[in-house]
């Protein structure tokens, strides 16, 4: 689609009484690779006419307000909203991933085609199933999100910020542009750890910085507090905000001025089940300078002041002039214009373009347009996106999900060699239903290996592999109870009790999820991932052992590097919802994904490296005999507050 189509179809979701909201037929969503150009076509001349229509008869009235906040369950992996019928509305469909040209992956895999050939063959006789079923998003029933007891704000300290100056680029004490990580500021954390002890956190202030410098904005977040995120802004700005639909959207996507200068937009969720729950921003400052933050904070105030979260900023320099696009890139920017894409931004920047604000930085959505305009190659980040749908072929499969991670773990050097194995230590916020066929899978591309291998692993051997190497870190209910809010801090962490006593779930894989900055919990989705010898992590047995004295971490040589493992720091949690369920072939492969989400991976290049990233306290102890997880459907104290 061009610029223009945009602009007309904002003009036209402008004339409307109300903000057009969409639910396209079930089968036009059934793949990602469904052609949206031309049912956009199709859609944009209804949309026209009726905004036509509605504007001859009648003086164009307020468009509609959205609550000051979305109070929804950060449980993001289970979410499901009721489909309802929304056919009485002019429908334009969400934006598809499109289908980037093959990774290297691709160019290893054609070299062994005529020998895949025979084995596949051999593997799967015509009459298998292809996983079908085991491709289907889950569905949930997770409990609403439970708030906080509101608090005193932080006052905010002051901090020193260094920044790495390169030529050509401006002069900013402010800016990071090698990219930074940091835990955020929190009220409880112990004294002198909130900054003072010299390992700088992040408050929201200063990585937004002077509003009045600000030209242009995208938020994305879960929940949202729309008075509170949009006081950190000037109201002449124009502000993009992503959130996820409301019940009365049932997943459409949708497009809604909600206050002077501020677009609400929700991408379309197939079959109204799953979420959207990425977490960033994109801060455009009037200097020309574009600021990337990926975070696991939603932007509602409690998540930046009573709980702890992670986030990583980069600054990134404008370009003097734009350079050519290169359409084989598959990097950073190329990643985030796809997902600006499918989260319906499009329409939010052509309406903002028409009423009042010409001089967009980033004004529209089309391949390219941040790489060519911005200059990213200080970013060292790799960024991984989940984009719910259906995903098919290695095109698209490679592109999103934990087959994403896989491939961001072998651009950075991190792939198991033989001989080795991986450590996979998550920490998360919501639990999610565990079997060994899914945590191998994603064990297997956490540890670089080829998908295709999975998929050509025979579908009962899958079904009995022993639990893989992995710790799930989480907070025991004691622990919660001692922190400093107590069980009424733990509105935000979700696990169930059908999960826990199930008669598979993997129990001994759980280890104690403590802060290093004392008695706060953390809403940081963390993995730390570290190279090890294969003697010295032998599986499920020693997968969650408190002791790692033992384990010697190998150096993996990668050209120019030392690397011994990496981290992902965003909005996934450990759950199939977030990063996808593997099924087909290994010549048709297919990625299910239930949720919208977003996070980097960078490399660690020594143990000093590891300790330095982690949020939680290494070793972590292993769940002892009687400890239980934090269950917050069951807390009393929970209950009495709603």
């Amino acid at each position: 689609m061009s610029e223009d189509d945009d602009v007309a179809r904002a003009i036209a979701l402008s004339l409307q009484d109300s903000a057009v909201t969409t639910q396209a037929p079930p089968h036009r969503f059934a793949a990602v690779n469904d052609d949206p150009d031309a049912q956009f076509e199709a859609d944009l001349q209804r949309a026209i006419e009726a905004s036509r229509s509605t504007a001859s008869s009648s003086s164009r009235t307020p468009r509609s307000r959205s609550p000051d906040v979305l109070e929804l369950s950060d449980s993001d992996d289970e979410r499901a909203v009721p489909s309802r019928d929304t056919n009485n509305v002019p429908s334009v469909p969400a934006a598809s991933a499109p289908a980037p040209s093959a990774s290297t992956f691709l160019s290893e895999r054609a070299q062994l085609e005529q020998a895949r050939l025979a084995r596949l063959k051999r593997l799967r006789p015509d009459h298998e199933d292809a996983d079908s079923a085991q491709g289907a998003p889950q569905l949930a029933d997770e409990r609403p999100r439970k708030r906080p007891t509101p608090l005193p704000a932080v006052p905010a300290l002051s901090s020193s910020t260094s920044a790495a100056k390169g030529k050509g680029m401006e002069i900013d004490e402010s800016a990071f542009w090698d990219g930074e990580l940091r835990q955020t500021a929190c009220k409880y954390v112990d004294k002198g750890k909130n900054g003072e002890d010299g390992r700088p956190v992040w408050r929201l202030t200063e990585i937004i910085g002077d509003k009045e410098q600000i030209s242009q904005a995208v938020v994305s977040s879960f929940a949202v507090q729309i008075d509170w995120i949009h006081g950190f802004f000037s109201p002449n700005t124009p502000v993009v905000l992503i959130a996820h639909p409301a019940q009365t959207e049932a997943g459409s996507a949708t497009v809604k001025e909600i206050r002077p200068n501020l677009i609400r937009v929700t991408p379309f969720i197939r079959g109204g089940y799953g979420c959207q729950h990425m977490k960033f921003m994109l801060i455009f400052y009037k200097s020309g300078r574009l600021r990337i933050v990926i975070s696991t904070a939603n932007m509602v105030d409690y998540d930046w002041r009573d709980i702890e979260n992670s986030a990583w900023v980069q600054d990134v320099p404008r370009r003097p002039a734009p350079i050519t696009h290169d359409a084989k890139a598959k990097d950073f920017p190329t990643t985030f214009e796809r997902v600006l894409k499918c989260l319906n931004v499009a329409p939010a920047l052509a309406s903002f373009l028409h009423h009042g604000h010409p001089g967009l930085p980033l004004q529209a959505i089309h391949p390219g347009v941040l790489r060519t305009h911005w200059d990213f190659s200080r970013v060292r980040a790799h960024l991984v996106a989940s984009i719910a749908g259906k995903h098919e072929g290695w095109a698209n499969v490679l592109n999103v999900g934990h087959t994403a991670l896989m491939r961001a773990v072998r651009e950075i050097g991190a792939e198991v060699k033989k001989g080795n194995n991986v450590t996979v230590e998550y920490q998360g916020s919501s639990i999610g239903t565990y079997s060994t066929q899914w945590l191998n899978e994603f064990y297997t591309s956490a540890s670089g290996t080829s998908p295709e291998d999975w998929l050509d692993t025979p579908k009962a051997r899958r079904t009995k592999l022993p639990w893989p190497n992995v710790r799930i870190v989480y907070p025991t209910l004691e622990w919660v109870r001692a922190t400093k809010l107590g069980e009424r801090g733990g509105g935000t962490l979700f696990c169930r009790r059908k999960q826990w006593e199930g008669a598979k779930f993997p129990r001994q894989l759980f280890v104690q999820s403590k802060s290093k900055r004392g008695g706060v919990l953390m809403h940081t989705k963390m993995i730390i991932a570290t190279i090890r010898r294969a003697n010295a992590a032998s599986g499920s047995d020693s997968g969650a052992e408190t002791d790692q004295s033992d384990d010697e971490l190998i150096v993996e040589n990668s050209p120019g590097k030392r690397i011994v493992g990496w981290t992902y720091v965003g909005s996934h949690n450990f759950t199939p919802s977030a990063w996808g369920t593997l099924s087909g072939s290994g010549f048709t492969p297919v990625m299910n994904i239930t949720n919208y989400e977003l996070g980097i991976v960078l490399p660690l290049h020594s143990e000093a490296d590891v300790e330095r990233v982690s949020c939680f306290e290494r070793p972590a102890r292993k769940y002892g005999k009687g400890d239980l997880p934090w269950m917050q459907e069951e807390s009393q104290i929970l209950a009495m507050d709603e």
